[in-house]
């Protein structure tokens, strides 16, 4: 078993070195073309993915992608996430505008209402509805 190790570790080697040169992005690899690297990965299995794994592999990037400066921390540090305050926000300022809307006329409906109920009090509580009145004339 032990003298199918090198086998294994050269088609192991060939096959993650295939795969990552086609896999990288052809304006980041260095020294040679893709298909350079391929030919030579191909033909020189394990001298060609030791090449390519030292002088033809892109230099891993570790720095985010994004429009605003970050840093290696996980996430972003308070100072350096993009805010806009509410009072900015259109959005904001319209949710807000059309919540004072709603709300002024949720409470003249509930005004109505009470004015409603006081009449109907009222009217119960004169004797005989307030028609006895009119009847006896």
């Amino acid at each position: 078993m032990l003298r199918y190790l090198p086998f294994v570790v050269e088609i192991g080697l060939l096959v993650y070195c295939l795969i990552d040169c086609i896999q990288s992005d052809e304006g980041r690899i260095r020294n040679l073309s893709r298909t350079g690297w391929l030919i030579l990965i191909v033909i020189l299995p394990v001298a060609g993915g030791v090449a390519w794994l030292v002088a033809g592999r892109p230099k891993d990037d570790r720095r985010r992608q994004v429009p605003w400066p970050s840093t290696g921390t996980a996430g972003f540090p308070e100072y350096e996430r993009p805010r806009r305050a509410p009072d900015d926000d259109p959005e904001y300022l319209d949710r807000l505008r059309r919540d004072r809307e709603s709300d002024t006329k949720h409470e003249q409906m509930l005004r109505d209402w009470e004015a409603q109920l006081r009449d109907r009090e009222q009217r119960l509580s004169e004797p005989d509805g307030g028609t006895s009145g009119s009847s006896n004339a």
